[in-house]
Order: structure tokens, then sequence, then C-alpha cells
């Protein structure tokens, strides 16, 4: 008996009128992220091309003149370009190594934590930085390290040794900036992992007990894997952050001493943009930036996808 030929199944029409009269609720709903994106994501794109004119607000853009990469080259042969490039790349790649484990590890070390009442007591606490702004907090650095009277000082003059100016420091820039970032994120990133956590089937814990696991077997065994792809994902997309630095912080915590590490390219981009009004030369660099951004986390995707078949697209 010969095979019977494949028959194809006809596709089924969808109905689009219908299928929004059904679900108009739902398209509402989101109607207002749409608008938001389309604002202020889409059509500022638009302006993307005054980084290849000379742009003069009495022309606009389209009548602005053509220049190609001209504001490009001027900054790649700028003479603080190595300067701006090295000190944005390293901040960031610190902040990345530093910070990145803590939200992991305090959400490991919450979900062990049984008692209601207090695990809802520590999440609130380690939360409530996040809401403080970034002026406030700059603000509490220069209280709390201040010279005269600053309590980082006192205990140092207590303790015998000489008082310090550490906000103008150069070489304590990065670590109060990683340190204190640390410090105000930390607990809201962990929203992520205990969300992972939280959808573990219990019954794993149980065997594991019934076996005479740990508590760090457990850790080991069941909570990391279960939150390993959200940790590649939130990876992922920290890497595409690696000339994308906190432009308020770093210029809310600029001194005259600490120019030499806190000069990052968004500080630059600020002073020159707005204090210059370059504003074809800036969005330059801010293109610049993007593009570079774009590149480092498509490849750390794809690195991802091939190491640990794990990956955001």
């Amino acid at each position: 008996m010969g095979k019977n030929p494949k028959t194809k199944v006809p596709k089924k029409k969808i109905n689009y009128a219908v299928y929004f009269k059904n679900n108009w609720q739902l398209y509402v709903l989101i109607l207002p992220a749409i608008i938001y994106f389309i604002v202020f994501n889409y059509m500022p794109l638009y302006g993307i091309q005054i980084a290849f004119k000379d742009f003069k607000a009495v022309f606009g853009i389209s009548g602005s003149k053509w220049v190609g990469f001209k504001h490009f080259e001027n900054f790649f042969h700028a003479y603080y370009f190595k300067r701006l490039l090295a000190n944005t790349l390293l901040l960031n790649v610190y902040n990345l190594l530093w910070s990145f484990p803590v939200p992991i590890i305090l959400a490991i070390l919450l979900n062990q934590i049984k008692g209601p009442k207090i695990k809802r007591f520590i999440q609130t606490s380690i939360y409530v930085p996040y809401f403080i702004s970034t002026v406030v907090l700059a603000g509490m650095l220069y209280i709390f390290l201040s010279p005269t009277s600053g309590i980082f000082n006192i205990l140092r003059q207590a303790l015998g040794m000489k008082a310090v100016d550490v906000m103008s420091d150069a070489k304590a820039f990065r670590t109060i900036y990683i340190v204190s970032g640390i410090w105000q994120s930390a607990g809201w990133g962990t929203i992520l992992y205990i969300a992972s956590l939280s959808g573990v089937d219990p019954s794993l814990y149980e065997a594991a007990e019934i076996d005479g696991a740990s508590i760090w077997q457990k850790i080991r065994y069941i909570d990391v894997p279960s939150i390993v792809p959200v940790i590649v994902m939130v990876f992922i997309l920290d890497c595409g952050k690696l000339l994308s630095s906190n432009t308020d912080k770093a210029l809310v915590m600029q001194t005259a001493g600490n120019i030499p590490t806190s000069d990052i390219i968004g500080v630059y981009v600020y002073n020159v943009g707005l204090g210059s009004g370059q504003f074809s030369y800036t969005t330059a660099i801010g293109l610049f930036i993007n593009i570079i951004n774009f590149i480092i986390i498509i490849t750390a995707n794809q690195i991802s996808k091939k190491i640990s078949d794990v990956g955001l697209f």
C-alpha cells in the first residue's frame, strides 16, 4: 500500500474586528505604554540626524548644513577622549563586578528566612534607599564624609588618624560611587531573584531535607540553578550599560580634586552640550555610546547562548 499524500490543514482566518471587540479592554490597558514609547523613544529618533549636521536652531534640523562624520572625528581626536573613555569603562566594569552579585546573595539569604514578619521588615529596610534621590544621596555622602564634622573622620580621629577629605580624593571616587550605589539599589535588585525563587517547587526542598542536605547544599543545588536564567539575562542587560553611567550622580559628586577619575563621558556631554551649546557634537557622542553598548549587548547575548544556552533573543 502506498502512503497517503499529506493533506494541508486550512488556516483559520482571524476576524480582527471581532477579536478587537472581544479584547478591547486589554488594548486600552497597554495604550498609555505604547504612547509613552512612541513619544519618548521613537519620535526623538528623528533628531539623531543632527549628529551628522552643523545644527543651528535658527535653520532647524532639516535646514542645518550636513557635515557627515565631522563631529565623530572631533570627539575621537579630542584631548580628553582617552581619559573619558577609560574613566567611563573602568567605573562601569568595577561597578558591574562588585554590585552585580550583591542582589543575588541578598535574595538567596532572604529566601532562607522563614519568619514572614522579619522577612518583610528586612525587605522594606533594604528597598527604602532606592527611593532616595541622587541629589539627596550625594548630600548625605558630603555630610558623612566631611573632613571637619563627618562621622567617617570623627571615627578616624578617635582611632588616632588624621582627617581626610575623601570626596576630593580622585582615588576614592570610584569606591564611593560603587559602594553608595550598592547601598542604594542592591535591595531593589533582589525583586527579580526573589520572584524566581518563590516559584521553586517546595517538594524539592522537602526531598533535600529527607536526604539530609544542609542549607548551603540547598542553596547550591536548588536555589542557584533556579535563578541562573534570570542572572544571565540581567547580566546581559548590564553589559549593555558599560559606557552609560549615572551622569547625575557623577556630576553632583564631582569636585576639583577628583576630576581625574570622575570626568566620564556623561559629565563631559552635559558640560559641553548644555554649557557650550554644542548639540550636534554631543548628539554624535551619544550615538557613538549607544552603538558601542548595542554591540556589547549583542556580543554578550551570543556568548551566553553558546555557553549556557540562555539569552535574551
